[in-house]
């Protein structure tokens, strides 16, 4: 069978996708290789999805899931090896080999994570990836953020709003954001600094309880915290579809608002696509652009 769109990824953003090219009466496939829902799924509880005031990151994935499977999208699980251009693009995956007239990459990026022990099990309970997705639950209570750059700065300053207490945790002996940012942050009186210094370890056998750290000197303490918000950057997974898609300097699809890249027929969306604000709402919004574009395409052939 020969699709009329191939959407590789389950995410927010794949999944919208499939919503708006099943109600353009379009054929669709959406490939995804581990969980339906992408990185939200680590949020337990989620506040800023508009018409829902408040909603499980798995609860809103498997809405979205039936929502789709409801329109008459079809599901494969399998991993992408390889996309093959052509008047028809073969999608190859270690379970068969797909055919679609357009395909829409929404791959997504992955949190850089610290790779500590017991780290997946505080992932989503004590261990966060973003301030503006699960701040709220940390208010009035001590956190700390590993990370100097921008995002990690930005995450800093808000939730010196909101907690009690703000350790910012850098392995460099300076912070990288910038320097307007670190001005915000200096005037903070509960936002402590402490810079080459590096997470080695987390305290706590079944609940979140602080971090070990340790400094540039050899020097090694732990400090305890409520929840941990890391902000080391993120890892879009695109490297295999660089043959289709031009890749910037980190990795991201070169694409605009119109989500459209060098490819005819090949489309991207979400927080694989090179962007400034990468949340739930703004994945959803590539979606639904990079399906209209794609119905455009197919009904141009």
């Amino acid at each position: 069978m020969i699709y009329d769109i191939i959407i590789i990824g389950g995410g927010p953003a794949g999944l919208t996708a499939a919503l708006y090219a099943k109600r353009a009466n379009k054929s669709v496939l959406i490939i995804e290789k581990a969980a339906y829902g992408g990185q939200i799924t680590f949020s337990p509880k989620v506040e800023n999805i508009p018409g829902f005031i408040a909603v499980s990151g798995n609860e809103f994935a498997e809405k979205l899931v039936e929502q789709v499977v409801e329109q008459g999208a079809e599901l494969e699980f399998c991993e992408v090896l390889s996309v093959e251009d052509g008047d028809v693009k073969k999608v190859v995956t270690d379970g068969g080999v797909f055919e679609g007239k357009a395909i829409i990459i929404a791959t997504g990026a992955k949190h850089r994570r610290l790779n500590l022990e017991g780290e997946d099990k505080f992932i989503g309970d004590g261990i966060s990836f973003c301030a503006v997705c699960d701040g709220a639950f940390y208010k009035d209570k001590t956190v700390g953020v590993v990370g100097g750059g921008n995002s990690a700065l930005q995450e800093a300053l808000l939730l010196s709003d909101l907690c009690k207490k703000v350790y910012v945790i850098q392995n460099l002996d300076k912070l990288t954001g910038e320097d307007k940012l670190q001005e915000q942050l200096k005037t903070k009186s509960n936002v402590e600094i402490i810079l080459s210094t590096l997470v080695k370890g987390y305290l706590g056998s079944e609940k979140f309880e602080g971090v070990e750290i340790v400094s540039a000197t050899g020097e090694e303490r732990t400090v305890d915290l409520d929840g941990l918000f890391v902000a080391i950057g993120l890892v879009p997974q695109n490297g295999i579809f660089k043959n289709v898609l031009e890749l910037n300097d980190y990795g991201y699809a070169d694409a605009g608002e119109d989500c459209k890249v060098k490819t005819k027929g090949v489309f991207v969306a979400g927080d694989c696509r090179s962007k400034r604000i990468r949340q739930v709402a703004t994945a959803m919004a590539d979606g639904a652009v990079s399906a209209l574009a794609a119905c455009d395409y197919v009904d141009s052939l």
